[in-house]
C-alpha cells in the first residue's frame, strides 16, 4: 500500500542535507531516474529539484520530450569527428605510407625550329603578339598529339604499355586495371603523361611517370622519337603537298601553251603566212618604194614637159609608167588596210588576229616559266627539312620516386576532412537551435 508524500515545510537555507536527501524522482508508473547524472548529485523531490542533466517537461498534446544530454552531445561530436577526419587520415596514411607504390618522373624539353622566318599576323595583335612563327602551330599540334590515341597505338605497337603501367609493385588504386580496353588504356595514358606548352619560351615540356625509372626513361625516350616522326611527317607532307601543287601548274601552262601554239599554226595555214607582221612589214615597205618611184617619175615628166611636147615618146614612157606605179600603189595599200571594211582578207585584220594569238602565246609561255621555276623551287624545298626537333633537355634517368606526394596528400585530406566536419557540425548546431 502506498502513500502520498506528506508535504512538509521547506528546510531552512542553512540546514544541512543529508545524502539521503538525494534521491531519485520518478512517479508509481515509470522507473526512477538515476540520482548521479555525469558524476553531480541533484536534489530529490523533497527539495523540489531535478537531475542537473534531464529535466522532464510536458510539451503539446501531453506527450513528453527531452533534451539531449550534454554528454551525448559530446559523444557524438566525439564519433563524428572519428568517423570524417580521424578514420579518413588514419586510412589514408595507411595507404600512402604502406600501400602506395613509388612513382618516377622523366622530364624532358624541347622545341621546334624552322627555317621559314616568322611571319606576321594582323589578328594576333588582339594577343600582344604579332609576329608568329610558323612552328607554333606545330607545337600546339605536338602537344594535342601526346595526349592522343594515335601516339598511344604507335608506342604500344613497340612496347606494352599495359605492363609498363601494371608492373608487380604497382597498388591496385595507382596501377592500370588488367585487362584493359584501349580507351582504358588511353584515359590512364593523360594521367601519366602530363604535355605543356609555353607560348612565352616556344617549350615544350613532357613528364612522364613511370613505377620503375627505367620504365619512364623508355617511355620518354619514345615519345620523343614518335613527337620527331610526327614533325618530320607533317613537313614532308606540306612538302609533297607543295611540290604536287607546283606540278599541276606546270602541267596547265604547259596544255595551255599547247593550245594556243596549235591555234597560231592553224591560222598560218589558213591564211599562208608565216608572219603576218613580216609579211606586212615587207608590203609597206614595197609601198614606200613605190610612192618614191612615183615621186621621181612625176618629177622626171614635168621637167621633160618644160621643153618637149606631150606627144613625145619620153614623156608617153614616163606617163605610163607613173600609171602603172600608181596602181601598183593602189593594189598594196588595198593589200595593207581598207578603210571601207569590206574585204576580210586585208593585212591590218590578219595582223590584228595574229597579235592577238601572239600575245596569247607570250601570256603562255611567261605563264610556263613561272610554273616551270616554281616546281624547280618546290623540288629544291622538298628536299629540305623545314620544321625540326631541338631537345635541348634530353630526358635522363631518375634516381628519387616523387610520386605519391605523401605528406601533400595528407595534409590535404585532413583539411577537407576537418572544414567537411566543422561544416557540419555548425550546421547541427543551427538546426537544433532553431528547433528549440
Amino acid at each position: 500500500m502506498r502513500f502520498a508524500p506528506r508535504l512538509t515545510r521547506a528546510p531552512e537555507l542553512a540546514a544541512p542535507r543529508s545524502p539521503e536527501d538525494y534521491q531519485p524522482v520518478g512517479t508509481p508508473s515509470e522507473p526512477a531516474l538515476p540520482a548521479q547524472a555525469g558524476g553531480l548529485l541533484v536534489p530529490s523531490a523533497r527539495g523540489l529539484r531535478t537531475p542537473l542533466a534531464v529535466e522532464r517537461a510536458a510539451g503539446p498534446g501531453g506527450r513528453p520530450s527531452w533534451s539531449i544530454l550534454p554528454l551525448r552531445f559530446l559523444s557524438l561530436r566525439v564519433l563524428s569527428f572519428a568517423a570524417l577526419v580521424a578514420m579518413p587520415i588514419a586510412a589514408a596514411s595507411v595507404y600512402y605510407f604502406a600501400v602506395a607504390a613509388d612513382q618516377y618522373v622523366a622530364e624532358f624539353r624541347f622545341t621546334l625550329n624552322s627555317v621559314d622566318a616568322p611571319r606576321f599576323d594582323p589578328m594576333s595583335l588582339f594577343a600582344g603578339n604579332p609576329i608568329q612563327s610558323p612552328v607554333a602551330l606545330e607545337s600546339q599540334i605536338v602537344v594535342q598529339y601526346i595526349t592522343s590515341r594515335a601516339i598511344v597505338d604507335e608506342i604500344d605497337a613497340t612496347l606494352d604499355l599495359r605492363r609498363f603501367f601494371s608492373p608487380p609493385q604497382a597498388d591496385w588504386w595507382s596501377g592500370l586495371t588488367i585487362p584493359a580496353s584501349i580507351e582504358a588504356l588511353v584515359r590512364y595514358w593523360k594521367g601519366q603523361v602530363d604535355p605543356f606548352y609555353d607560348p612565352a619560351y616556344g617549350s615544350v615540356t613532357v613528364r612522364v611517370r613511370a613505377f620503375a625509372p627505367a620504365d619512364a626513361l623508355r617511355l620518354s625516350e619514345a615519345i620523343v622519337a614518335s613527337c620527331e616522326k610526327l614533325v618530320n611527317e607533317l613537313s614532308r607532307r606540306a612538302r609533297r603537298d607543295g611540290a604536287q601543287r607546283a606540278e599541276a601548274e606546270l602541267a596547265q601552262a604547259e596544255t595551255r601553251l599547247k593550245s594556243v601554239l596549235g591555234e597560231i599554226r592553224a591560222f598560218r595555214d589558213r591564211e599562208g603566212m608565216i608572219d603576218p607582221a613580216r609579211t606586212a612589214e615587207a608590203t609597206g615597205l614595197l609601198a614606200t618604194r613605190l610612192r618614191d618611184e612615183l615621186i621621181r617619175a612625176n618629177a622626171e615628166r614635168a621637167t621633160l614637159k618644160r621643153y618637149m611636147r606631150d606627144d613625145a615618146p619620153s614623156i608617153k614612157v614616163l606617163t605610163a609608167r607613173i600609171k602603172s606605179l600608181e596602181a601598183q600603189r593602189r593594189i598594196l595599200s588595198d593589200e595593207l588596210t581598207d578603210p571601207d571594211k569590206t574585204r576580210p582578207d586585208t593585212l591590218s585584220r590578219t595582223l590584228g588576229a595574229y597579235e592577238q594569238l601572239e600575245s596569247t602565246r607570250k601570256f603562255a609561255e611567261a605563264a610556263y616559266q613561272l610554273a616551270l621555276r616554281g616546281v624547280d623551287q618546290a623540288r629544291a624545298t622538298a628536299d629540305r627539312q623545314h620544321v625540326f626537333i631541338a631537345s635541348f633537355i634530353p630526358p635522363s634517368l631518375p634516381e628519387e620516386a616523387i610520386y605519391p606526394r605523401r605528406w601533400r596528400s595528407l595534409g590535404t585530406l585532413a583539411l577537407l576532412a576537418l572544414a567537411f566536419w566543422g561544416i557540419g557540425g555548425l550546421a547541427a548546431q543551427s538546426v537544433r537551435d532553431h528547433l528549440s
